[in-house]
């Protein structure tokens, strides 16, 4: 292993031997001058002719430049062994140090094959590519406009990385009236320039300075640099503050809201910083009312309400204002605020009621006082001027009666029951802008008095009553309304007295004379009393009392209580008739006619007719309106010899009543004797009262005359045409003496107070049948020829047609 380590640091020493030969042939060095800012591409030399070298082995031997400071600014032409600028070359970045008077950049050049170095040293010439240049821009300078004239002041001087001539050479100042420069050579032969003061300053009239400061170098051409310099003037408390008016004059309205601004003085000073703080304060010129009323900000000189103006207190302010500043030798200035209270409507007007009668009547005279007011504004001009009024719908007005005083009169009539109360309410308003009112109400009471009459809703009352009352039923309520008030409302009823028949009103009827209430005093009969007419009167108990009245007219109604009553066929005894007819008798002879009479109402008395029982059905027929019974057919001789015919009468009311009579026939060989003899029976007999005596007299008197007339003119006609046997039976006819008239002897109007006559023809005769008084039970039957057409009555016994009537109800 030795021999091996010995061998191989001999082959290591022969080449650092060779190398080092190398190295030392190539130490000459090669010398290049060149101005920096050449263009790229620039051919320095012909590097291959300054060594000696053969062109054709530069690209064999790789010749390379080495990178100086990581660019790489050189290089060399392989094909033609020129140096050229492969990158600009700036010298103040090659060599950053201004006092290095020489700038070299040194490259070297490597060969192979062998390997061979060069060493290769280029010169930088400066050229003037740079300007002159200020550290700052700007440059702020502070001076007291107390500075004395020729102080100097430095300024920044300017750099121009050229060397020689190309740096800074000399300096400009803009022109100015206050400052001037001079130039300065440092040690190292660098310029720069102080600021010379030559002219006082004047802060307050020219705060600050601007000027322009150039820097030239001595290149060709030259090349410049500026930089601005500002001199800011300081202050000095030479100025004491003033306002911008010596005296102030301000309106200001009462009631003006606190803390509302009144004025903002404004003081100045034409110093700067805490020369030119200005403080404010009152003098002691100023009262303590003034400065109890407003305030004043020492800051900012605002003057403000401090408590509530009021213009009736206080109207003028006077108040004297000193504006200090802070500066070390403070300085002061003044003015005078004259602030003029200007009246506002803050006042309302008041009212005051000095007298008030209430309540008072309702009758009370027109023009008569009621209430004394009176009205005041506290306020001056027309703001304390007011206008006083109330609504022009109240019947009162308003008078003035001396000044500020008010009396309210009656207008118009008043009327309690209209309008109870008034509530008066009295407005009083000033003349301001805008208007202030205020307003006071009273209540007016009205006194009723007795001026109104009871109103009953009606004037006529129509009451129907139904007969068969109870007594003691309450017939209606009359009620009258007066809108008076306590006795003057209270009414009392009467039933002003009527006598009917020598009966008193009072007996028929009662009212309460609280409520009005009408009451029946005893059982009405519809076929006695069919209406009543009489008046009622309302009283109040008012002084002197008032009453009006009405009519009431009493209907009384009509119920079906009255049993039809058979009075043809007469029936003397029983309820059978019985009938002898001819057995020859043709088709539609009359054999009987039934006629009943009923005392109710003509809806309740229409009679109609029908057979509960007849024989032969096809013999008889039975006309059910006028209760005409007649043949259908001839007799036969299969026919009885005996028929019997049961006939009832049933009137129209709603539960309707009813009466029979039964009929028995006997058919004859030979002719019934025509004429039977007139007989009058008696049906009863009647109790009269004087009430009743009177009106059966009465209109027994017209009745008389009325069958006197009726009887003549039956005898007349009589004489006219003779009656034979062979004669057909005569139409019927029924007259009553209020020309009430029954066609075929149907019943259309029956009167229970009047006499009433009615006349039936039967195969005998003329039937008379009278009813004298009403509700009566004596009937009167009496029977007429036909020959003569003579009447003559003559009672019978009562009990023929009252028993009749009775079994006829009793049947139905």
């Amino acid at each position: 292993m030795e021999p091996k380590a010995r061998l191989w640091f001999r082959y290591v020493s022969i080449f650092v031997f060779l190398l080092a030969a190398v190295f030392k042939t190539a130490s000459a060095v090669t010398h290049y001058t060149v101005p920096e800012e050449m263009d790229e591409g620039s051919v320095v030399a012909n590097l291959a002719s300054d060594l000696g070298l053969d062109l054709q082995s530069l690209s064999k031997r790789k010749i390379r430049l080495d990178v100086v400071a990581n660019k790489k600014y050189l290089d060399v032409n392989k094909d033609t062994g020129e140096l050229y600028i492969l990158e600009r070359i700036d010298r103040e970045n090659l060599c950053p140090i201004k006092s290095v008077t020489t700038c070299l950049l040194k490259v070297d050049a490597t060969l192979e094959n062998p390997i061979r170095m060069f060493n290769i040293e280029l010169e930088i010439m400066d050229i003037n590519d740079n300007a002159p240049r200020f550290r700052r821009d700007t440059m702020h300078l502070d001076i007291s406009e107390a500075t004395a004239i020729g102080e100097r002041f430095s300024l920044t001087n300017a750099v121009d990385p050229d060397t020689g001539s190309n740096s800074v050479k000399t300096y400009y100042l803009t022109e100015s009236d206050h400052f001037s420069i001079e130039i300065q050579t440092g040690r190292d032969g660098s310029k720069f320039a102080d600021l010379i003061l030559k002219k006082s300053l004047d802060r307050e009239k020219q705060a600050s300075h601007n000027l322009i400061l150039t820097a030239v170098d001595g290149g060709v051409p030259a090349r410049s640099g500026t930089a601005s310099i500002i001199v800011r003037v300081l202050d000095t408390n030479d100025n004491a503050p003033q306002f911008d008016k010596d005296s102030y004059t301000i309106n200001l309205t009462e009631n003006a809201p606190i803390g509302s601004l009144v004025v903002k003085l404004n003081a100045t000073d034409k110093d700067e910083g805490t020369n030119s703080d200005i403080f404010y304060t009152f003098s002691l010129y100023t009262s303590e009312k003034t400065q109890q009323t407003f305030s004043l900000n020492p800051d900012n000189g605002e003057i403000r309400v401090k408590e509530m103006i009021n213009y009736e207190d206080f109207r003028i302010y006077d108040m004297e204002i000193i504006a200090t500043d802070k500066g070390a030798n403070s300085l002061s200035g003044k003015c005078k605020v004259k602030i003029l209270i200007t009246d506002m409507n803050d006042n309302y007007p008041e009212i005051s009621i000095k007298s008030f009668s209430s309540p008072v009547k309702e009758d009370i005279a027109i023009n008569t006082v009621i209430a004394v007011v009176s009205v005041n504004d506290k306020d001056s001009g027309e703001n304390g001027q007011v206008d006083i009024h109330i609504s022009h719908d109240l019947p009162f007005a308003l008078k003035e009666s001396s000044d500020n005083y008010y009396e309210l009169l009656v207008s118009e009539p008043l009327d309690r029951e209209k309008v109870p109360e008034y509530d008066i309410t009295i407005t009083v308003t000033d003349r301001g802008n805008p208007p202030l009112s205020d307003n006071e109400t009273i209540t007016l009471e009205l006194l009723d008095v007795n001026d109104n009459v009871p109103q009953f809703p009606q004037t006529f009352y129509t009451i129907p009553v139904m007969e068969n009352n109870a007594p003691g039923a309450l017939l209606s309520s009359l009620t009258a309304i007066d809108p008076d008030l306590h006795e003057n409302q209270y009414l009392v009823y009467f039933i002003i007295e009527k006598e009917i028949v020598n009966t008193s009103m009072s007996m028929l009827f009662s009212i309460n004379p609280e409520n009005g209430n009408l009451y029946a005093l005893k059982t009405f009969d519809y076929e006695i009393e069919k209406e009543f007419l009489f008046h009622i009167e309302a009283r109040d108990s008012g002084v002197p009392p008032l009453s009006s009245n009405v009519t009431v007219h009493i209907i009384i109604m009509d119920q079906n209580d009255n049993t039809p009553l058979i009075v043809s066929p007469w029936r003397a005894h029983g309820s059978v008739v019985e009938e002898k007819i001819p057995r020859s008798t043709d088709k539609g002879t009359l054999i009987a006619k039934v006629i009943a009479i009923d005392s109710d109402s003509v809806h309740n008395s229409r009679i109609t007719y029908q057979f509960l029982h007849n024989t032969d059905a096809t013999l008889f027929s039975l006309d059910q309106y006028n209760g005409e019974i007649r043949t259908m057919r001839m007799f036969s001789y299969r026919d009885s010899r005996h028929q019997q015919l049961v006939v009832i009468a049933k009137d129209n009311g709603e539960h309707s009543l009813s009466a029979t009579v039964t009929i028995k026939l006997s058919t004859m060989e030979t002719a019934l004797k025509t004429y039977a003899d007139m007989t009058e029976v008696p049906l009863g007999y009647d109790i009269f009262s004087d009430l009743n005596l009177y009106l059966v007299i009465g209109l027994g008197s017209v009745s008389f005359l009325l069958l006197i007339t009726i009887l003549v003119t039956i005898v007349l006609k009589c004489q006219k045409t003779k009656p034979s046997k062979a004669a057909p039976p005569s139409r019927n006819s029924v007259i009553s003496e209020r020309n009430s008239t029954i066609a075929d002897s149907t019943l259309v109007s029956n009167d229970a107070y009047w006499y009433s006559l009615f006349l039936a023809e039967t195969r005998k005769g003329k039937l008379v049948v009278r009813q004298p008084v009403p509700k009566g039970s004596r009937y009167i039957v009496s029977s007429i020829p036909r020959s003569t057409g003579l009447s003559e009555t003559s009672d019978s016994a009562a009990s023929t047609l009252q028993a009749s009537t009775t079994t006829s109800s009793s049947s139905t």
